[in-house]
């Protein structure tokens, strides 16, 4: 495992060469970035775990913030943030506490940072071998429904439009797409269009979320040839059983597709 942290800070003070020292000490690389979009986007690919030390700086890096808070969900970052309350305060403001996966503040305890930090990073590579899931829907509660759901099994990413959608796959390659059928500006079927259309990513495939269950609504979706649908009424178990079934399938065609060759 590989230990790399990204410090996002602004000037220099005994704490931040103190929590420095105790990352490097515990065996961390220590990257430092300004909070600034631009040096935070050119290390962003360094590593999964970033700590956000606050100051006095925060009430005018609003947009900063709002960069850190796309990162962490386009692109499953982990956040630990650290500051006083009224800090820590203004910070969620533009980050939602359930995106951060750790806060300290100060004072605080050194080596219950460092330790922090080590155990997110080894859950992370056990998450990491999981199945990946890109879940796009215009429906900001159904996706935090359904995102919780499925994070006890698989690696859940969540976007809100088919624009965000593209942007993700071009990056990544999840295992599933879970693409809800009717959204505004760019629809389900459109979106899916545009996937099979392109070389690199028209074999991910892709299940339709419906909140239509009627023979005739089921046979519109249907003529779009996604891989699957799954009414968006179905209760917690047999969404996740629904998936399940599809990746062991999956699994299992993989094995037979192998002995033929």
């Amino acid at each position: 495992m590989q230990k790399k942290v990204v410090l996002i800070h602004k000037g220099k003070s005994f704490m931040l060469g103190t929590i420095a020292k105790n990352l490097a000490d515990g065996g961390y690389v220590v990257i430092d970035a300004e909070p600034t979009v631009e040096d935070i986007g050119a290390h962003k690919g360094e590593t999964d775990l970033f700590i956000l030390y606050l100051g006095e700086y925060v009430d005018d890096v609003a947009s900063t913030l709002v960069y850190i808070k796309d990162i962490c969900t386009e692109e499953d970052k982990l956040l630990i943030v650290i500051g006083t309350a009224t800090e820590l305060e203004v910070a969620n403001r533009s980050i939602p506490a359930a995106l951060i996966s750790a806060t300290f503040e100060r004072p605080f305890d050194m080596k219950k940072l460092v330790a922090q930090a080590d155990w997110l990073l080894e859950a992370n590579d056990d998450l990491a071998k999981r199945k990946s899931i890109l879940l796009v829907d215009d429906d900001g509660t159904f996706l935090k429904m359904v995102k919780d759901w499925l994070s006890s099994k698989y690696r859940v990413t969540i976007v809100t439009s088919g624009a965000q959608a593209l942007m993700y796959i071009a990056e990544n390659r999840p295992d599933l797409i879970l693409l809800d059928y009717e959204m505004p500006v760019t629809s389900g079927p459109q979106l899916l269009e545009m996937i099979r259309s392109e070389t690199k990513v028209d074999s991910i495939p892709v299940i339709f979320l419906t909140g239509k269950g009627d023979p005739e609504s089921v046979k519109k979706v249907l003529a779009m040839k996604p891989d699957g649908y799954l009414l968006k009424s179905q209760d917690r178990a047999k969404l996740i059983a629904a998936v399940d079934d599809f990746f062991e399938k999956q699994k299992f065609k993989k094995l037979h597709d192998d002995k033929v060759l």
